[in-house]
C-alpha cells in the first residue's frame, strides 16, 4: 500500500494544480497543520491524502478547466482498498465541506485562492441552508470541514518542510484496514 502511494507522489507530486504549491507541498503542509492542531491519526492521514485523486493515474485526465475531475471521489475510493472510513470519508466530503462553508460564512469564500474559487463554481457553488443543515448530520462532515481548513491553509510557497511523505509511512501502516494489512 504505501509503495503504491509513493509511487502516486513519485510520478505527480511535483506537480501543480493550478496553486502556487506542488501537490507534495501541499500535502505534507496539510497533514503537518493537522498534526499541530493535535488532530486523530486518521484525520493526520486524510489530510495528507486527500488530494490523491489529482494523482492517481486512472483518474488523470482532462487538462480543460471547466473540467471537474471529482478528484474526491475518485481519491477515497482509491484510499478505500487499504483504509477505514475514518480516513476516506473526510477526503471524499473535502469538497463538500468548502461549499458547506462558502455558504454557511459569508467571508469564506474571500480566503479562497482563485483556483479554489474557480472549482468551487465547477462543484456547485455554495450550499443552501437547507442542505448546509443536512450535510452537518452526514458522517464525518466535522471532520472534512477541519480538513477543509487546513487545505485552504496549506499553500505556502514560502514553508520550509520538514518532514518527507516517508515520515508518515508507519501512521499509514497502523491505520490499514485488517483484512488488508
Amino acid at each position: 500500500m504505501y509503495e503504491i502511494i509513493r509511487g502516486c507522489f513519485d510520478r505527480h507530486g511535483d506537480k501543480r494544480y493550478g496553486e502556487f504549491v506542488t501537490q507534495r507541498q501541499h500535502a505534507l503542509q496539510c497533514a503537518t497543520l493537522a498534526s499541530q492542531e493535535g488532530a486523530s491519526a486518521p484525520l493526520i492521514a486524510a489530510a495528507l491524502l486527500h488530494d490523491i485523486g489529482h494523482m492517481v493515474e486512472s483518474t488523470l485526465g482532462s487538462r480543460d478547466p471547466a473540467d471537474d475531475l471529482m478528484h474526491e471521489a475518485s481519491g477515497a475510493r482509491f484510499l478505500g482498498q487499504w483504509f477505514p472510513r475514518e480516513v476516506t470519508e473526510p477526503v471524499r466530503l473535502h469538497v463538500i465541506a468548502k461549499r458547506f462553508l462558502c455558504g454557511n460564512e459569508a467571508s469564506y469564500y474571500d480566503t479562497l485562492s482563485p483556483a479554489s474559487r474557480h472549482s468551487l463554481e465547477l462543484q456547485g457553488g455554495p450550499m443552501s441552508a437547507d442542505a448546509q443543515r443536512q450535510f452537518l448530520t452526514t458522517p464525518f462532515a466535522r471532520e472534512a470541514i477541519a480538513l477543509r481548513r487546513w487545505d485552504d491553509l496549506a499553500k505556502d510557497t514560502d514553508l520550509e518542510l520538514a518532514l518527507s511523505l516517508e515520515d508518515f509511512k508507519e501512521l499509514l501502516e497502523s491505520l490499514m484496514r485488517p483484512e488488508v494489512a
